[in-house]
């Protein structure tokens, strides 16, 4: 399937790649749930996020962190509170440093904290989403706050989209381990 363009495939979607997430995260063996990531050896892995999570728990992390960017968001601007969807003092050039600091901050987060973290969060967005309707989600202009995307488009990038991003990443690192 594509990315998601109407409310029903972005549920769809987002509950497909969050189920085959969890699913290859169950049939992680001991060995790869304890070897630190590395992926320096490949040369195709150049983004930052290849050198900056170093196990499980760091990815999900960075998958409920910017969850947590998206509810946070929604709700302010639904009470009249307009915030951009990056906080101050980030912004979309320099969010880099803001997945920095969300890896800093959760250092000392245990992987069943994060595990827990991520599915009350995955329920929280599933429950936003429901709540708009398909024009709210997928149409442009319907809120201003939005700009000049969609307000589904958000909601694809943090479940959907980094999902898929969290299982291609958990299966270079079971690559690695074998």
């Amino acid at each position: 399937m594509g990315r998601p363009t109407t409310k029903t495939d972005l549920l769809t979607a987002a509950e497909a790649n969050y189920e085959k997430l969890n699913t290859l995260i169950s049939d992680l063996t001991e060995q790869e749930l304890s070897a630190p990531f590395d992926f320096s050896n490949d040369v195709k892995k150049k983004e930052a996020h290849w050198k900056r999570d170093k196990n499980l728990r760091d990815v999900l992390i960075h998958l409920y962190e910017w969850q947590q960017l998206l509810l946070n968001w929604v709700h302010s601007n639904q009470n009249g509170d307009c915030k951009p969807f990056i906080p101050a003092p980030y912004n979309w050039k320099s969010y880099g440093d803001m997945n920095v600091e969300f890896w800093n901050k959760h250092q000392n987060t245990t992987l069943e904290t994060a595990k827990s973290m991520l599915q009350k969060s995955h329920s929280e967005i599933i429950k936003l989403a429901e709540a708009f309707s398909n024009e709210e989600l997928f149409s442009k202009g319907v809120y201003k706050w939005v700009g000049g995307s969609t307000l589904g488009s958000y909601f694809v990038s943090v479940t959907a989209s980094h999902y898929d991003w969290a299982v291609r990443k958990l299966k270079a690192h079971r690559k690695n381990c074998a």
